[in-house]
Formats: structure tokens, C-alpha cells, sequence
């Protein structure tokens, strides 16, 4: 083969290889482009089915904290006796088995809220046996310096709450 024969043959190959490649790149883009769209329809799919089971959680949640603020724990979880150390246990045990009642629930959070939640929770506790220590000798009277120390700040379960809140309008953006 000639030089003329190779570099008419060059010429004839040269408009099949650009070609080819121009259809490749189309294809790669138009691939890519479909592989895109068909995440955003799954992840849209996902998020209809998602959001009222993670809502849920949130709502549960919320009322795990109300639940839990000392105004309403102390109100809703009487003395059984005057022994102010088995009323003390009597309430850390209830704010302990709401939460393991609601320990599912951190699937549907982030990392952030439930660790929130979860601070609220000590918190309370640690309210509780703070006000325990103190030269308290029945359980109305812990059950009334407990009010008493609640009043002067705001709650953990508050704080808490507006943090789920805070979460919950992320979910509409």
C-alpha cells in the first residue's frame, strides 16, 4: 500500500471515528442523564412514603418530651408514699421507660436530634436527683422543690422540643 492508498484510507476512517465518538459522548450524557432522573423519581417516590412514617416519629417524639418536663411528670406521677428516695426512683423510672417505650424512634431522626432528645432526658434526670439531695425528708417536699428549681429555668424537654421543631421545617424545604 501506497502513501496515497494509507492516507486516503485515514480519510476515509477519520469521519467514522468522530462519529463514533460524538455518539458515544451523546450516549454516555443521555445515560447519565436518565440514570439521574430515575433517582430523583425513587428518592421522590421514597420521600411521599417516608415523611408521614418519620413525621410520626417526630410527633411521638414531641410527646415523649412533654411527657417527660417535670411540670407534667410530677403532675401526672404521684408519691405512692413519703419516702422521698422510692419517690425519687419512682420518677426516674418513668422517665426511663418512656424512653425505652420510644427507642425506635431514632431511625427516622438525625444524629444530631436524637443525641437532643437524649441530653433532654439526662437532664430531667439529673433535675430529679439534684433535687433528691437536698435536706428534703418527704416526697411532697421533693416533689415540691422539684417544681420549685423547674420554674426559675426552662426545662429540658423545652429546649429539646424546639429542636425537633427546628428539624421538622428542614423537612419541607
Amino acid at each position: 500500500m501506497s502513501g496515497e492508498g494509507i492516507l486516503q484510507m485515514f480519510g476515509f476512517l477519520l469521519p467514522a471515528v468522530v462519529t463514533g465518538v460524538v455518539a458515544f459522548y451523546f450516549f454516555k450524557l443521555h445515560t447519565k442523564n436518565e440514570d439521574g432522573r430515575r433517582r430523583f423519581l425513587l428518592h421522590k417516590d421514597s420521600q411521599k412514603n417516608t415523611i408521614p412514617v418519620r413525621l410520626q416519629a417526630y410527633e411521638r417524639m414531641a410527646l415523649f418530651l412533654e411527657r417527660i418536663a417535670i411540670p407534667s411528670l410530677v403532675v401526672r406521677v404521684a408519691p405512692k408514699s413519703t419516702d422521698k428516695n422510692a419517690y425519687e426512683s419512682l420518677l426516674i423510672k418513668s422517665v426511663e421507660n418512656e424512653f425505652e417505650h420510644n427507642l425506635s424512634q431514632q431511625i427516622y431522626m438525625t444524629d444530631e436530634c436524637w443525641n437532643v432528645i437524649k441530653a433532654a432526658k439526662s437532664a430531667t434526670v439529673q433535675m430529679i436527683r439534684k433535687a433528691a439531695m437536698s435536706e428534703t425528708d418527704s416526697a411532697d417536699k421533693l416533689r415540691e422543690d422539684i417544681l420549685t428549681e423547674t420554674m426559675e429555668k426552662q426545662s429540658p424537654s423545652a429546649t429539646a422540643l424546639s429542636y425537633i421543631k427546628k428539624e421538622i421545617g428542614y423537612l419541607w424545604q
